[in-house]
């Protein structure tokens, strides 16, 4: 398998596309000069965002022989006329031992970048809204795509006792902060399936996050730890509840363990390998 930013000409019998329409142009350059098949995996703003506006976006969905999502509410998104081309595919990650962590305060962290898709001025508001709480500390990983997002952070974290922005960070030690936080906090507005999610079901630490589609599609519809897309208030009482009621935590820990083994790596494997020995032994 070759990995490449765009489709130039190169032999192979099937296009793997990621993005709708940032491949655009490789789909449709490819749709032109092969017979191979085309699967294009829809990431996340292109399933929420581009598919419904851009026009480069729906073409590539029309030229797609399969479309993959990254999680189970995801094929209900498509048009409805792509539905049955879709694959529903959880992407993998390592499990970790659960740590044991202190009972003196609770650590929440959230990891992304500071762009408004990641909605961090939710995880902002919540922190101002807990700023009497020093038991609560809130941490937060990510660079600052949005350059006035990361002024927000600098101001806040100088005003505060409670709040830490530590910029962007290397993939181990995120992991490892993940996995010592009591919580993950995971506000996006839009998301195709969070790898971060899925690494803090498999290190057996609770996720509170906003009750979006690709969030739900991970979590599962009667996960106990949602709040509303945009609402800090809802996202601190839920904080507040972590801390002050152990049940809470233990509740989440146990509904997230029901939940790894969707994103057991040998899983992600089969379903990828199913979808292709499909595709390459029917005709075109």
């Amino acid at each position: 398998m070759d990995l490449l930013e765009r489709w130039q000409g190169e032999p192979a019998d099937i296009l793997i596309a990621l993005h709708a329409r940032r491949s655009a142009e490789s789909i449709e350059r490819w749709s032109a000069k092969r017979p191979g098949a085309r699967v294009v995996v829809l990431t996340g703003t292109d399933l929420y965002r581009d598919i419904h506006v851009n026009a480069d976006a729906q073409r590539s969905l029309d030229l797609a022989d399969r479309l993959v999502v990254l999680h189970e509410r995801a094929v209900d998104d498509l048009p409805l006329r792509h539905r049955t081309k879709a694959v529903a595919c959880f992407q993998s990650t390592t499990s970790r031992v659960p740590l044991v962590k202190t009972s003196q305060h609770l650590r929440a962290v959230m990891v992304g970048h500071l762009r408004e898709e990641k909605d961090p001025r939710t995880y902002f508001e919540a922190a101002r809204i807990l700023a009497s709480r020093h038991d609560i500390l809130l941490d937060h990983i990510g660079d600052a795509l949005d350059p006035a997002l990361g002024r927000e952070a600098c101001d806040l974290q100088q005003g505060s006792s409670h709040y830490r922005w530590l910029g962007a960070l290397p993939h181990e030690p995120t992991r490892g902060r993940i996995q010592g936080a009591h919580v993950l906090v995971h506000p996006s507005r839009m998301e195709g399936g969070a790898h971060v999610v899925m690494e803090a079901i498999c290190s057996a630490t609770p996720v509170l996050a906003s009750r979006i589609s690709g969030n739900v599609g991970m979590l599962g519809t009667d996960y106990a730890g949602y709040f509303e897309p945009g609402d800090a208030e809802g996202l601190a009482t839920c904080l507040r509840r972590c801390r002050d009621d152990p049940t809470i935590l233990s509740r989440l820990r146990e509904q997230c363990a029901t939940r790894a083994p969707l994103f057991d790596p040998a899983r992600e494997r089969a379903t990828l390998r199913a979808l292709l020995d499909d595709l390459l032994e029917k005709p075109r």
